[in-house]
This record gives C-alpha cells, structure tokens and sequence, in this order.
C-alpha cells in the first residue's frame, strides 16, 4: 500500500485529499500544514508520495520541494495550485516537483498523476 503525506493550510483540503488517498487504498501517514512541516515530516516518514500546496504561510509549497529534493532526489511530490499560479509551478517542477494539479481538481486527475507516480496502475 502506497504512503502518503498531504500538505494544505487549509484543513478542508487536507481532509478532502487524505478522504480520497484512503478510498483509492493509499496510507495517509500524514498532514502537515506548512512546508516547514512537510520538510520535518518527509524526513521522518519518507513517504511514497506528498501532495503539496504551493501558497501556505511559514514556509511555502515550493521551498518546501527545494528542501525535500536535494535531500532525497527520488521524491514524487504532486503540486496543488489555485489558478494564476503558473510561474510559481514552474519553478517547482524545476525544483524536482513531479506533476501539478489545479484547484478546484476532478478527484481523477489527482488519482492518475497519484497512481502514475508511485507504479500503480488506474482502473
């Protein structure tokens, strides 16, 4: 079963997104809201997977990928961006993001990049 960290400010997104990584019989192993914590939790856990919102305060989505990366290349972490972000997604994917999703986001593209990233495959 594939592990999964979720990444939100907002707890509406972070249970909405751990609701549906638990459907499709991923992990959630964790929640972090912010990317200081996601930086904290990715070492300890070292899930298969992060999703990661790009506009959190403390520390944001994408200095959070610039951390993560260089630390562990083989990371797959998703973005998840409000629109109008493109620049911003940019940069992550140079950072070593794996994919982005746009909210508000059909619950299947998130599955597909998900399932893609760590070798499963969609039904």
């Amino acid at each position: 079963m594939p592990t999964v960290l979720v990444v939100d400010d907002t707890l509406f997104m972070r249970v909405a997104i751990s609701n549906m990584f638990s459907e499709w019989g991923y992990e959630v192993v964790g929640n972090a809201v912010n990317g200081k914590e996601a930086v904290a939790m990715y070492r300890e856990l070292q899930p298969d997977l992060v999703t990661m919102d790009v506009t959190m305060p403390v520390m944001t989505g994408i200095a959070a990928v610039k951390t993560i990366i260089p630390e562990f290349p083989n990371a797959k972490i998703i973005m998840i961006t409000a629109l109008g972000q493109q620049k911003l997604i940019l940069d992550a994917i140079e950072s070593g993001a794996k994919d982005f999703i746009t909210k508000p986001f059909e619950p299947e593209k998130l599955k597909a990049a998900a399932d893609q990233l760590v070798g499963l495959h969609s039904c």
